[in-house]
């Protein structure tokens, strides 16, 4: 509800790409939380280290209690129109550490290409990771597929990501 009222009052406020980009995060985001509630019976935090408790809050709240940040941490949404600095290389990506017990979520020209929505929803679950969790990308990547699978059985291939970052090495294993 809280997410509906901001988000109407950014649209009304915002340019009219923004308004229409809002719209799109919203859609994405409900499909990234109906996802993530769909594995929720068949998650298991200990495979990747992420507090679960916490992940389904700012998920679901942008608003979470932080057992690695310490203390309560709100999440604020950043649309970005152009592609420049760090959006010229991604399509969304977290600032942290947070500041002043807020954690922010970037989202870049690409988020938005169309036809795309099940690559937003990956995104979004795994930028999740990195809201609540830290900087692993490997973490990050290994949770969001393992919420993937849990909920449909299968999850999105990311073989050229999983090893462009190294992750084969790492702690953290795909389902």
């Amino acid at each position: 509800m809280l997410r509906r009222i901001i988000a109407i009052a950014f649209a009304l406020c915002a340019s009219p790409a923004i308004a229409q980009d809002s719209v799109v995060f919203d859609r994405a985001l409900d499909a990234a939380i109906a996802t993530f509630e769909a594995a929720l019976p068949r998650l298991d935090a200990d495979a990747t280290d992420v507090d679960i408790t916490a992940y389904r809050d700012a998920l679901t709240l942008q608003r979470f209690r932080s057992p690695r940040w310490g203390g309560t941490v709100t999440l604020d949404i950043d649309i970005r129109e152009q592609a420049e600095g760090s959006c010229g290389r991604f399509a969304a990506f977290v600032v942290l550490p947070p500041e002043n017990g807020v954690v922010r979520l970037v989202l870049c020209p690409q988020f938005f290409t169309p036809g795309a929505d099940a690559l937003r929803e990956l995104t979004i679950l795994h930028e999740m990771v990195h809201v609540v969790a830290g900087t692993d990308e490997c973490q990050a990547m290994a949770f969001a597929a393992r919420i993937e699978a849990a909920a449909r059985g299968t999850f999105t291939p990311v073989d050229a990501y999983w090893q462009a970052s190294g992750c084969a090495q790492s702690a953290y294993r795909l389902p």
